[in-house]
């Protein structure tokens, strides 16, 4: 970065062939050499897509979540995206996380912010959501799956409007592999995929929101695979998601992602971010992908 132009090319290698705790080493001894701040200075010398990602890559992934929850609701208008992508994919003890972080690092209520800037059931859900209070995996007790298979069916289908508050309850606290069973379920009672009732009874941010959580629970890295096709599909690229989803899961399960993408999409992500994206941004997001799922 010194001196007149900035050579890309390096500082991307570097930044992507490390993971996040030894970049923030980087980070420390760059200070320390050089008495400068190596964000500031990558936002000096960077501009655009590619600032954008460098500048993602080098906060701390501990705090990666909080910062993007904070910028999706400060300001005019909320980006309901991100909430429901967050709360819907994380684990309870990553809510747990989120939520302390953000007391932390901004000195405010994660749950007061966001309640404050949404309303309605997509409100009540997200709440649910925070608590992180899904109930552990354990055994799955079959007369309850069936029974909230029935109670979803009756709330749902079989009614004349929509109970939104029991699909809220159930989808957002039982387990995970007894919700796996309920879905089974669903499908043998009511003919219908779960994901087809909520598509037909709910509508906007609840249904989105009731989508993201379901298709959580069936696989996350199906739910981010898709996540990020349609980022980069049809015309023009939501590069505010593209970038979130390879910096936030890259150390956690992109390879189990690029997976389903081959499986789902009869192409590899590889393939994708090389015809959607260019220049150096095309770049460092092919390294931070990794191989070619052909």
């Amino acid at each position: 970065m010194k001196g007149m132009g900035t050579d890309e090319e390096t500082i991307l290698k570097i930044l992507t062939s490390r993971n996040n705790a030894q970049r923030q080493e980087i980070a420390s001894a760059f200070k320390t050499l050089f008495g400068r701040d190596l964000v500031d200075d990558l936002k000096s010398e960077l501009t655009g897509k590619f600032e954008t990602l460098m500048v993602s890559l080098m906060r701390p992934a501990r705090i990666f979540d909080a910062h993007a929850l904070k910028h999706a609701i400060k300001g005019a208008g909320t980006n309901e995206k991100v909430l429901t992508e967050i709360l819907a994919s994380r684990t309870p003890a990553e809510v747990q996380n989120i939520k302390q972080v953000y007391m932390q690092e901004y000195e405010a209520n994660l749950e007061d912010k966001i309640t404050g800037e949404t309303s309605g059931h997509f409100q009540r859900l997200l709440v649910v959501l925070l608590q992180g209070n899904r109930d552990p995996d354990g055994r799955v007790d079959e007369a309850l799956v069936e029974k909230d298979a029935q109670v979803l069916f009756r709330a749902g289908e079989l009614k004349w409007g929509t109970d939104e508050e029991t699909f809220i309850t159930i989808l957002g606290t039982r387990s995970v592999s007894h919700l796996r069973r309920v879905f089974d379920k669903y499908m043998t009672i009511s003919g219908f995929q779960i994901e087809e009732t909520i598509d037909r009874e709910t509508s906007g941010d609840l249904e989105k929101l009731l989508l993201a959580v379901v298709k959580c629970i069936r696989s996350v890295p199906a739910y981010f695979a898709e996540t990020l096709y349609y980022s980069m599909k049809g015309a023009g690229t939501d590069d505010d998601t593209l970038i979130r989803v390879m910096v936030s899961r890259s150390e956690i399960d992109l390879l189990d992602i690029r997976h389903e993408f081959r499986k789902n999409f009869a192409k590899s992500l590889h393939q994708m971010i090389q015809k959607d994206t260019s220049g150096d941004y095309r770049k460092a997001l092919l390294l931070l992908c990794g191989g070619d799922d052909e």
